[in-house]
């Protein structure tokens, strides 16, 4: 069955996953979800990602979950902002700060997906993807 929001069925396998304390998740490839878990790593969300390639077009990503002391993960929400149904685009001087700086918003803009800090950086908008704290 095809999904209609790859991007929040993504979160939606990581929010699952952390719930349960798996170690790690597999996610439906792309190059969209690929820069938004480069951007979870960096950020210590997550403590790697690996893109897998079994002879298919498509691919598969194995994301690593990252936990802090014995059972406390790195990630304690996601929210998907910008939804297929109803896009969320803000500009330059518009860009949230989530948590007062202890999220991260995730922005895909002219320049490729980025953090919010990068896109206020660079001084770009663009489509608000997700929250994650």
């Amino acid at each position: 069955m095809p999904v209609t929001d790859p991007i929040s069925d993504m979160l939606t396998r990581i929010r699952n996953a952390v719930s349960v304390r798996h170690d790690s998740v597999m996610v439906p490839a792309s190059n969209v979800k690929t820069s938004i878990a480069k951007i979870l790593r960096e950020e210590g969300f997550i403590a790697n990602y690996e893109v897998i390639t079994n002879n298919s077009p498509q691919g598969t990503i194995k994301i690593t979950l990252h936990y802090r002391g014995k059972d406390e993960p790195a990630i304690s929400g996601l929210k998907r902002v910008s939804k297929p149904g109803l896009r969320v685009y803000v500009g330059k001087g518009e860009i949230p700060r989530y948590y007062g700086g202890l999220g991260v918003s995730i922005l895909s803009t002219s320049k490729g997906v980025m953090t919010g800090k990068q896109a206020w950086r660079e001084e770009t908008g663009g489509e608000l993807i997700c929250y994650v704290w």
